[in-house]
């Protein structure tokens, strides 16, 4: 059974850093891309970033570019999110996603979220 485990949030003041991170376990994975995606209060879950297991391949949501950068460690099948110049609208629990090709076609596996808390 795929689990994805979440670690890093906390409570930061506006202009700090936090670095995130996701471990998978529980199988074995090839094909596959990882996510970060966020929710804040009353908001919809948005994607933040994501990046293929190769890590050739990123995108990030306009809002975080050139603040945040996603990586991926293939052999530990870990990704990191690290955010720097951090705001308050930044406040909301991030949630990791690991998208696995299976022979029934893609499936989504989700983490239990960890929150990010921007404030002075």
């Amino acid at each position: 059974q795929v689990q994805l485990v979440e670690s890093g949030g906390g409570l930061v003041q506006p202009g700090g850093s936090l670095r995130l991170s996701c471990a998978a376990s529980g199988s074995t994975f090839s094909r596959y891309a990882m996510s970060w995606y966020r929710q804040a209060p009353g908001k919809e879950r948005e994607l933040v970033a994501a990046i293929t297991s190769t890590g050739d391949s990123t995108n990030y949501a306009d809002s975080v570019k050139g603040r945040f950068t996603i990586s991926v460690d293939d052999a530990k099948v870990t990704a990191y999110l690290q955010m720097n110049s951090l705001k308050p609208e930044d406040t909301a629990v991030y949630y990791c996603n690991l998208l696995r090709v299976e022979s029934k076609g893609a499936v989504d596996y989700w983490g239990q979220g960890t929150q990010v808390t921007v404030s002075s």
